[in-house]
């Protein structure tokens, strides 16, 4: 008998990928959102705020509720403004505190990385921002019983596209930035002060690149095309933003 002798040329090495999977990484980057003192404070925070102030105003108004859609849409944007903040921890908590090391060891394709928390962060907002909403609806059911319900399943469903849309902001200006307490910074000023005087020095420019106005013209059925426009950009440049800065950063 004669042994077959296999050639080494005919032998093809086999490279293993390192890594999870891409939906694998993806629960655990919710996980570890989940897992922090600061995730689960905000996530909270970002559930009862809307409903909160929905009681409030809902409480305190003066005349009944006409169509429970404004106010739906508008205390929802206030649960998408705290998810900015768990978006941001993401990525910048990450290079803050040093965890980032370990990230990379275990997946070093950055690219990938900063997909999985894409990911994730956008799942978390939209559920997040649903439920806020969702139970601000019931507030308003039991407050506001005279009040019309139209269009109150299509402002709910903006304010999950919100909640998705601000926590993708959050994670790219916090992966391009890497440094928490700056990128939040950055982003609370801009939201929350130059945009505001922006609608009143500039109304017609503001409306162009404000991600809010955006969102409640959805819900309202305004401006569709300029609306998803405007969110599709801030999201794009967040996103590519974050993902070349992180790449070349250095790790230290």
């Amino acid at each position: 008998m004669t042994a077959a002798v296999v050639s080494p040329d005919h032998v093809h090495a086999t490279a293993r990928r390192t890594g999870p999977s891409l939906p694998a990484a993806v629960g655990l980057e919710v996980r570890k959102s989940l897992s922090t003192r600061s995730g689960l404070t905000l996530v909270a925070a970002a559930t009862l705020l809307a409903p909160a102030a929905t009681a409030i105003a809902a409480g305190t108004a003066s005349q009944p509720l006409d169509n429970v859609l404004g106010p739906l849409v508008i205390t929802g944007m206030l649960s998408a403004l705290v998810l900015v903040s768990l978006g941001v921890l993401s990525t910048a908590g990450e290079w803050s505190h040093g965890t980032v090391q370990t990230t990379f060891l275990l997946e070093p394709r950055r690219g990938r990385v900063m997909a999985a928390k894409a990911a994730a962060v956008a799942l978390m907002g939209a559920a997040v921002a649903a439920v806020a909403a969702g139970i601000s609806a019931l507030v308003l059911v039991a407050m506001e019983p005279s009040a019309s319900w139209a269009g109150g399943g299509r402002a709910i469903l903006m304010v999950a596209v919100g909640g998705a849309v601000f926590a993708l902001i959050g994670a790219g200006v916090g992966a391009a930035v890497g440094n928490t307490p700056g990128a939040l910074t950055g982003i609370y000023l801009l939201d929350l002060g130059l945009l505001p005087v922006l609608q009143v020095v500039k109304p017609a420019l503001a409306d162009k690149i404000d991600p809010g106005n955006a969102v409640l013209n959805l819900a309202q059925g305004a401006h569709q095309a300029l609306s998803i426009t405007i969110l599709a950009v801030w999201v794009g440049v967040a996103l590519i933003a974050g993902t070349v800065l992180s790449r070349r950063r250095q790790v230290s």
